[in-house]
């Protein structure tokens, strides 16, 4: 049996045959975690709405690996105009509010596809 185990989230899933995270051990990986609303599988029309979205995802997927929030030790972050990162900051203080007690973050700009304005990427590390 496989010490990998596949994470996948109701709501959230890849077209590709790949799980949302992967956890080995006490580490959690993601793959991209897009702002898609978990009702329909789109992504959301709004930079505001996919954030809200993107970070609802992270919670899920840290959780369903067996962890929370406080075990994400980097984030990353792909912005389609990292000059918004203000939206971005707004979600980022809900979920780790403690200015002693957060993740590292890194937000690059790029060209995303199919309508994102933005996704992460996350790692955790389970005590």
């Amino acid at each position: 049996m496989s010490k990998r185990k596949s994470i996948h989230i109701e709501g959230f899933s890849h077209k590709n045959p790949i799980p949302a995270g992967c956890r080995l051990g006490n580490m959690l990986m993601t793959g991209i975690i897009t702002g898609t609303d978990p009702a329909t599988g789109k992504v959301a029309a709004t930079l505001e709405a996919q954030c809200a979205f993107m970070f609802r995802h992270v919670r899920a997927v840290v959780e369903a690996a067996g962890g929370s929030t406080d075990d994400i030790i980097k984030m990353s972050v792909w912005m389609a105009d990292r000059s918004k990162r203000d939206v971005l900051n707004t979600e980022w203080l809900k979920m780790f509010p403690d200015e002693h007690a957060r993740p590292a973050r890194h937000t690059s700009q790029a060209s995303l596809e199919g309508g994102q304005l933005i996704n992460c990427d996350i790692t955790a590390v389970f005590a």
